[in-house]
Formats: structure tokens, sequence, C-alpha cells
């Protein structure tokens, strides 16, 4: 397998990566499953924010595995602070993972279920030179991550993402996306797990701060669908639909009981309530 082609299918799919990234196989891999009576509850985590900059937001590509928003990062203004993080992290870009029916489609799973889909925002911790440097570090990179669950009032603020699914309907399109804050995405409750991960994606770097946010948001099945209509090919291949772009979890190790945390926040930080 070229390091070129890993994908989700049998014979690139994540049983074979570590095949070219051995990293595949280490003992902070990601996703994990979260269960909640194996939660350890930290008192000293803080709550966390994000203050992005609409101005930020440059395109939304269709890359063959994945919907992705790429923002400006060449200074601070998109960042993420606080939680379990020990400075100011910039935004690089969000993307999507999700599966070929409304049943599944999530990376992480919590006490069993697995939602619809998963939205994840990537920052990198700029007191290293750049992006790439923080990836080779443990404290390099931050992902807020948030469930797609399907319901019936579905969250109005997706639909600006899903307007712009025709312009890159195949592998390899790109169209502006300017103007776009993606704290609309966020669901009411800040609640949140962490605990210290990789990439779940080739290759794999084991080098995120998880902050996974306990309430899903509420997204349609005509949403999701227009997230299935993408086509993991280029617009001279056969049209095959881009789905099931997820990594099965990983095993938890030690990481459960020693590293994963909950805290739960009431209307502010002046309201802090860890259990």
């Amino acid at each position: 397998m070229a390091q070129s082609v890993w994908g989700y299918d049998s014979d690139n799919g994540p049983d074979q990566w570590h095949k070219n990234y051995p990293i595949a196989k280490g003992r902070h891999q990601s996703p994990i499953e979260i269960n909640n009576k194996e939660v350890h509850y930290d008192r000293s985590l803080l709550p966390w924010f994000a203050s992005y900059d609409p101005g930020a937001a440059k395109t939304i590509l269709n890359n063959g595995k994945t919907c992705r928003i790429v923002f400006d990062d060449s200074f601070d203004r998109s960042v993420l602070r606080g939680g379990p993080l020990p400075g100011v992290y910039r935004l690089r870009q969000l993307h999507f993972h999700w599966g070929s029916s409304d049943d599944h489609g999530s990376e992480h799973v919590v006490n069993g279920v697995r939602y619809a889909g998963e939205l994840h925002l990537l920052h990198w911790n700029p007191k290293y030179s750049n992006y790439l440097d923080a990836v080779r570090r443990t404290d390099g990179i931050a992902v807020l991550a948030i469930f797609l669950q399907v319901g019936k009032t579905p969250k109005p603020e997706m639909k600006r993402i899903l307007e712009e699914i025709n312009a890159i309907k195949t592998k390899g399109k790109e169209a502006p996306f300017p103007n776009f804050d993606p704290s609309i995405l966020f669901p009411k409750s800040h609640d949140y797990w962490t605990y210290h991960g990789s990439f779940t994606t080739p290759p794999c770097e084991e080098c995120i701060t998880w902050i996974i946010l306990r309430e899903p948001i509420i997204v349609s099945s005509d949403q999701m669908a227009k997230l299935r209509s993408l086509s993991k090919n280029a617009e001279n291949e056969p049209d095959l639909p881009l789905v099931d772009n997820w990594r099965p979890t990983q095993p938890r190790y030690f990481r459960m009981a020693n590293s994963l945390f909950m805290c739960k926040y009431i209307d502010s930080a002046i309201n802090e309530i860890c259990a």
C-alpha cells in the first residue's frame, strides 16, 4: 500500500494503515469509546473558550476523504484556549466524518452509541514554529469534536456549509468560503470529555489533546444525505460515494482510568461544577 493511497476500503482502510504508518498501532491512538462508568472526574479542569474571526475562513474542499473548511492560521485570529490546554491554539481547519446511513458515522463512541457523524475543529499550538513542527509534539494539536445526531429539529447553521456541497461534488474540487464563524455550530452545553490521543487518519501522530463535547448538535436525515452525495473520486473517474470515512475505536490501554476527564459547567465559569 503506497503512502499516498490510504483510504477506508478493505484494501487500504484502517486495518491496513499500520503497514506504512507503524504509529497507528501505538498506545495513544484515537478514536476511543467513552464509558461514563470509567470516566475520571477532574476538579481542576477549566472551561474552554473559542474566539473565531469569520474573516479567517478561506475555502471549502473535497479532498476525496472528507469535506474540509480551511482557515487562515498565520496569526492568532481564530483561537481555542482553556479547558485542558496549556495555552492558545490556532484554528487551521474543520472537517467531518460520517457513515453510509444515519445509524453510524462518528469516530468516538459514547456508552456504546455511535452517532451519525462527527465534526472536528483542528487547532495547533503556535509556540512551535509552524503546523508541521507542532504535529511532532505531544502538546502540538488540539481537536474540538462535536457529534452529529439525526433529529427533528436540525441546527440551521449547518445550512451554510451544505449549500456549498454542489460546488465540491468530486475529489479535488475547492470553492471560496468566506465570512464563516464555526462557533455557530457549537451546542448549547460546553461540557466535555478530554484525553490524549492521535489523529484518526494517517500517519496517526499521537499529538492531540481531544476535547469532545458531550452534547451533540442535531442534523436532519436530508443534511446527512447531502454529505453522502459527495464523491471520493475525481470528476473524470467513476462516481463513488464518499461514505464511511471513520476509523473504528482503538484500544484505550491505561487512558480511560488515568487521563480521561469530564467536567461540567453551568452558565459560566463562575458557576463551575465538577461532579
